[in-house]
């Protein structure tokens, strides 16, 4: 107690010599520490003459060598943000009850992006405020170090079983190897839990997290908020890591908030030789009211591509549309004989073939409108005359013999024929090799269409439209099912398994359902009538939308819908929807009673400051409720299934046991 009051004077030393400084001290008398810790970080001579100035902090912040005063600035950090110095209402109530953490230092200042294992629990805010806001979700966090993780990542009980499909709802109580299957609660734990059934399974997963805007949730100070997104994010992908099988892949969209961030936290958990593209996906057009921002308009996101293991992953070409192609200028008239073939301009071709004599008689007719008439049927010309519309173009990597028959082209007016390695015959003309414009159809979505590869700049998938896809909204949270097609045609097979732990209204899984893949989403919000469980219903049941025409869906198929079994969590949702202190007190008594709160606390230091708790603010009460929570006990655990207590239903408890295989 001695140290503790010693402690104490000296931080009121510190506090008198720093506010004498007037740049540390705001107009309406508030200590500005970030300026101080500022200061300190860039050696200010100022604060160092002030300091030395007193014996106090001259004895405890420099050391003397060699007959030279040395600051040590590091230390001087620690005491201007050590929770004892200058601590809120909030933080000297829980220091008076002796609810603290294991670190001194004020994580907002740290400097670091990295915590040691904060535990996030995610609950529903009551709405939007503004119309540009991602989906909306509110984290509480908590640091808990590795050794007070007891029960936390025990596979939890499932309940609220029921099946899905074309006949309705009902309950079943086993889990079948193809079910495809919807978790409610939290996705860490959820993670967690599949791991008995799904370890090593999985084939790709597509994750759309918060994206740490300052909107969604993660409204800190820069360090304490990039540290806090990296280790939620951190958590949950080494878990999917160890979901995914050898040859599969992750897909991680993000804006340009958390880019670096994410990018060299994927490199370190899959490794950087695994990295495959940053993937950039225009989702916007520069209009509306993205045009008010500043500097260039923001009209991009990002998808990060990972494979575990690249040389165990196949990779799969993509093919996009695109639009007519300029250099398809020519128009081949074949002969029998190869060296009789004559060419046409496509333009006199369109024209002539539009009954014109010339284009001045075409002017004539349409007079302005001309140019955008002849675009258009050049366009559709070169579309139904694909294999005789052709470019001249360098082959890639030209062999000694074509390189040869190149040279020779220049000095005749006719085409020169050769075999590919292959037997396939090829075309040389005026110097370079014929390209026929029929190589670039490919057929998709059902349609011959003229494409070409897909590289790491996808704007082929349009954004418009997509809050009626699958009869059911989320306002500026929702993907377009084309864009999750897309990146099931390049990483899966029919049946493989896919994951979505980021499951918002449910695009991945309905895709996935169209598609014939397996699939596993988890989503802690219910959004009601725009619910993923909503969404695949209509799925079942032929929804029309999305991707339904390009891959024939009538409808069918079934799914799976458990929740994580409540615990605590039970009471996370109370606190959070609680308006007043009477219902906090209420929340309290039964938390008391329970005996499901923290052992770092003691009711009776709780009762014996009912003063200082009472002056707290409702949110600083919320906040402390949420602490002294015990995090180990948020669901029940699967080792805990046959506590009476907890009044598991049989059906329940054989799903369950289905689920992790012990049925």
């Amino acid at each position: 107690m001695k140290e503790k009051n010693k402690m104490a004077n000296f931080y009121e030393i510190v506090l008198t010599v720093l506010k004498s400084d007037e740049r540390f001290v705001a107009e309406d008398g508030t200590f500005l520490r970030n300026a101080v810790y500022e200061a300190a970080m860039k050696m200010d001579e100022g604060l160092i003459h002030l300091l030395l100035a007193n014996d106090e902090t001259r004895t405890r912040f420099f050391a003397e060598v060699d007959g030279i005063k040395v600051f040590d600035k590091m230390g001087f950090a620690w005491v201007i943000n050590n929770r004892q110095f200058l601590p809120d209402s909030y933080t000297r109530f829980k220091n008076k009850i002796g609810l603290v953490d294991g670190s001194e230092q004020m994580l907002s200042t740290s400097g670091g992006v990295e915590l040691i294992f904060p535990y996030k629990d995610c609950v529903l805010e009551g709405g939007q405020t503004r119309e540009d806001q991602k989906r909306q979700e509110i984290f509480y966090n908590e640091t808990l170090a590795p050794d007070e993780v007891d029960r936390l990542l025990y596979p939890k009980v499932l309940t609220n079983v029921c099946k899905y499909s074309a006949d309705g709802k009902k309950q079943v109580s086993e889990f079948r190897e193809k079910d495809n299957i919807i978790f409610r609660g939290n996705n860490l734990l959820a993670l967690a839990s599949m791991l008995r059934r799904f370890e090593g399974q999985v084939k790709c997963i597509y994750i759309d997290p918060p994206y740490n805007t300052g909107d969604d949730g993660f409204g800190y100070n820069d360090h304490f908020n990039h540290s806090t997104w990296l280790t939620f994010m951190k958590n949950r992908l080494e878990l999917a890591k160890r979901l995914l099988r050898s040859d599969g892949a992750i897909f991680v969209q993000i804006d340009h908030h958390e880019l670096g961030y994410i990018n060299v936290l994927m490199d370190e958990i899959f490794g950087i030789e695994n990295k495959v593209q940053i993937i950039a996906v225009k989702t916007a057009s520069p209009a509306g009211f993205k045009t008010v921002n500043p500097g260039p308009i923001d009209v991009t996101e990002y998808i990060l591509f990972y494979t575990k293991n690249k040389s165990a992953f196949r990779f799969k070409k993509g093919y996009v549309p695109v639009g007519y192609n300029k250099n398809y200028n020519l128009v081949l008239t074949r002969s029998e004989n190869v060296e009789d073939w004559e060419f046409t301009p496509i333009k006199e071709a369109v024209i002539r073939d539009a009954g014109f004599a010339s284009e001045k008689d075409a002017k004539k007719q349409y007079g302005d409108a001309w140019k955008v008439i002849l675009n258009h049927l050049i366009e559709e010309y070169a579309f139904n005359h694909a294999d005789n519309v052709v470019s001249i173009r360098d082959p890639h990597k030209p062999t000694d013999t074509v390189k040869r028959l190149m040279e020779q082209s220049k000095s005749v007016d006719h085409v020169l024929e050769y075999k590919r390695e292959d037997g396939t015959a090829a075309y040389i003309y005026h110097g370079g090799a014929l390209a026929f414009y029929s190589n670039k159809m490919r057929e998709i979505d059902g349609e011959p269409t003229v494409t070409e590869l897909l590289s790491d700049f996808w704007s082929h998938i349009s954004w418009a439209g997509i809050a009626r896809e699958g009869g059911v909204k989320l306002k500026n949270g929702k993907k377009p099912e084309k864009l999750l097609k897309q990146i099931f045609d390049i990483a899966t097979d029919p049946g493989d398994i896919v994951l979505d732990y980021h499951l918002g209204s449910g695009t991945t899984c309905a895709v996935a359902h169209k598609m014939g893949l397996q699939y596993i989403g988890c989503e802690q919000l219910d959004y009601g009538q725009n619910d993923v469980v909503v969404r695949l219903q209509n799925v079942i049941n032929g929804d029309t939308t999305g991707i339904s025409k390009a891959v024939n869906w009538q409808g069918g198929g079934s799914f799976v819908y458990c929740e994580l079994a409540k615990l605590n969590q039970t009471i996370v949702e109370e606190i959070e929807a609680a308006t007043d202190d009477a219902t906090l007190s209420d929340i309290y008594g039964s938390m008391i009673k329970s005996g499901f709160i923290s052992y770092k606390v003691n009711p009776a230091d709780i009762d014996a400051a009912a003063e200082d708790y009472a002056a707290l603010s409702l949110e600083d009460k919320k906040r402390f409720l949420m602490e002294i929570l015990d995090k180990n006990l948020l669901y029940v655990n699967y080792c805990d299934i046959d506590d009476e207590e907890f009044g598991i239903s049989d059906e329940d408890k054989a799903f369950t046991r289905s689920f992790y295989r012990e049925g």
